[in-house]
């Protein structure tokens, strides 16, 4: 069993779906965490996640902050590297999914996508490294996705930043050379979470039609994934893209 005592881990996109799963995944391992959620409205859902790391021993900090945003980033990492006295682990998880065809999408949407994707991952990643430089220690492990590699009808914008992000991380991997620092990505699969809501269900058969194992999956079969890259079990896997989706996809 992957334990995490006394880690300190910062979980983006938090209140629901795989970022609540992962927080509180990290908690029933042993470490605090900080959660994050976008707006008010998610507010309840977040403090039901605190609630229930709490119940596990392990303290939580709940933070609004819009993480496309760069002042809001720079008070949620205030906010959680004093809560925290410094992060250990940065789960980059915000995000959104909307469909449009490309020749219908806005620029602001498009502009959306990848702010609340890739900006943020950016944004945060900066902040953070410093100090996972001055104790040479670390672990960075960014949202991605099957679909940057597949693509998806009426997702460009979607699978444009998830693939971004594996491009970044990839590098980021690369600066990190000999330091004691990993940073790598999970890619889920159509996963059973919020995050489903704005598709039809005409699509969401067809995506699933496509899955070998026959289904969507569950946040809880996501969640390992993100364990084991925090975990010291993990320290020599480096830029990688762990993608548990069904077979939907091989990396």
């Amino acid at each position: 069993m992957i334990r995490l005592a006394g880690s300190r881990a910062l979980v983006t996109g938090s209140s629901s779906g795989i970022g609540a799963g992962v927080a509180r995944a990290f908690a029933a391992a042993g470490a605090d965490v900080v959660i994050n959620y976008p707006t008010a409205a998610q507010a309840d859902q977040a403090a039901a996640v605190k609630h229930d790391i709490e119940t596990h021993g392990r303290r939580c900090l709940a933070v609004e902050a819009d993480v496309s945003q760069e002042a809001e980033v720079q008070r949620l990492f205030d906010a959680a590297n004093g809560f925290l006295n410094g992060i250990e682990i940065l789960v980059n998880n915000a995000g959104i999914a909307e469909t449009a065809a490309i020749h219908e999408m806005s620029v602001a949407s498009w502009d959306r996508m990848l702010a609340i994707h890739l900006r943020s991952v950016f944004l945060l990643t900066r902040l953070v490294l410093p100090q996972m430089y001055r104790r040479d220690g670390g672990r960075i492990i960014n949202t991605a996705s099957q679909l940057a590699y597949k693509g998806a009808p009426g997702y460009a914008h979607y699978t444009a930043a998830k693939a971004g992000i594996i491009g970044f991380t990839r590098s980021l991997a690369l600066e990190l050379g000999q330091r004691n620092i990993t940073a790598n990505c999970v890619g889920p699969g159509a996963t059973d979470t919020p995050l489903l809501g704005g598709a039809t269900k005409e699509l969401l058969e067809a995506i699933r039609r496509y899955i070998p194992k026959g289904r969507f999956a569950q946040v809880a079969e996501i969640v390992p994934a993100y364990l084991f890259l925090a975990s010291a079990e993990a320290s020599f896997v480096q830029g990688q893209c762990l993608s548990p989706n069904g077979g939907d996809v091989f990396l």
